[in-house]
């Protein structure tokens, strides 16, 4: 066991899989000579050779076509998009065809593709590399959505994807890829896509949240325990499949569910929970659901008070969960 970032730990399942499965392989902008912007990709080229870790053009719908061409031949590309705000291009590629593929096939053709997307705010990264995108693909059925918060659940879920038959769209919150650091295995390990991870047991309230709004959460229940509630902190991990047989035992133990995350309000993974929450679990509610998320405007705000009055904090996150404990 090793204590490492989200960074490490991404690039740590990046090489064990293509050293693994000699039909895995990496392409995108920047990934080879210069080992990636976020250095995800640092060392492949060395090591594996210009054959399996491609640098390609600023082209996102070339990437996720030719990415997807090679998926249908039996291939295990792994596409980067070097910021999420770049992927519009390929989305035709991704919900217009990797989404619909098995289907379109009778189960005959699969995808087995795993696109890392580097996303979220909170970096100064502005209106063109801060974006949140996530509740596209969460909207789309065939694609499969995974976004970890620890270095242990990146590697664990992104080996899961590599190896999985069905496209998976990987999102790395860009804040996290240094800033948080965890305890990694050092043997071969695996995490099940589509299973939520309890990161603080609790009794009073349900916290849902994933990515960095993950370890904003944890403080905040921290912050709660002090004042005498117990919250409990649900890490969704991956978004599609969603667990919600997680969700709902947590909420039928405490009664009372605050959901948190980036994305904007309207629309997002958090009216999923709820309005799972409210279908399956109404007679368990003690309080009304409440949502702490990034407001709707249209993208993250480049100054710095702007970017943080969008961004949902530890404050704001305690201020809701003051407010939900006192019904």
């Amino acid at each position: 066991m090793a204590v490492k970032s989200v960074i490490e730990a991404v690039r740590e399942a990046i090489h064990e899989e293509m050293e693994r499965d000699s039909s895995v392989f990496v392409m995108g902008e920047d990934v080879a000579v210069r080992g990636g912007v976020f250095l995800a990709t640092q060392g492949l080229l060395e090591k594996y050779g210009e054959t399996r870790v491609i640098d390609t053009p600023l082209a996102e719908a070339s990437i996720i076509g030719i990415a997807l061409g090679a998926a249908f031949r039996g291939q295990r590309p792994i596409p980067e998009i070097q910021f999420s705000d770049f992927v519009w291009p390929a989305i035709n590629q991704l919900i217009g065809e990797a989404a619909r593929t098995l289907y379109g096939t009778n189960g005959a053709v699969n995808v087995p593709m795993t696109v890392r997307i580097p996303y979220g705010g909170g970096i100064r990264g502005g209106l063109f590399h801060s974006q949140n995108v996530e509740t596209h693909f969460f909207h789309t059925p065939g694609l499969k959505v995974v976004a970890p918060s620890t270095p242990y659940d990146a590697k664990g879920l992104l080996k899961s994807a590599i190896r999985d038959d069905d496209p998976v769209v990987f999102l790395e919150h860009k804040k996290t890829y240094r800033l948080v650091r965890g305890e990694v295995p050092d043997e071969e390990y695996t995490l099940p896509i589509g299973v939520a991870d309890i990161k603080r047991p609790g009794s009073d309230v349900t916290i849902v949240s994933y990515g960095l709004t993950l370890h904003y959460c944890l403080e905040a229940a921290e912050l709660a325990a002090a004042d005498g509630t117990d919250a409990e902190v649900v890490d969704l991990r991956s978004l599609t499949p969603l667990d919600t047989k997680t969700i709902l035992t947590s909420v039928e133990k405490t009664g009372k569910l605050l959901i948190v995350h980036e994305d904007n309000i309207t629309g997002g993974v958090g009216a999923e929970v709820a309005a799972v929450v409210a279908e399956q679990a109404f007679d368990y509610l003690d309080a009304p659901i409440m949502r702490v998320c990034g407001p709707d405007v249209p993208t993250m705000p480049f100054a710095l008070n702007l970017e943080e009055a969008y961004m949902p904090g530890t404050e704001k996150i305690s201020a809701a969960l003051k407010k939900l404990a006192a019904y």
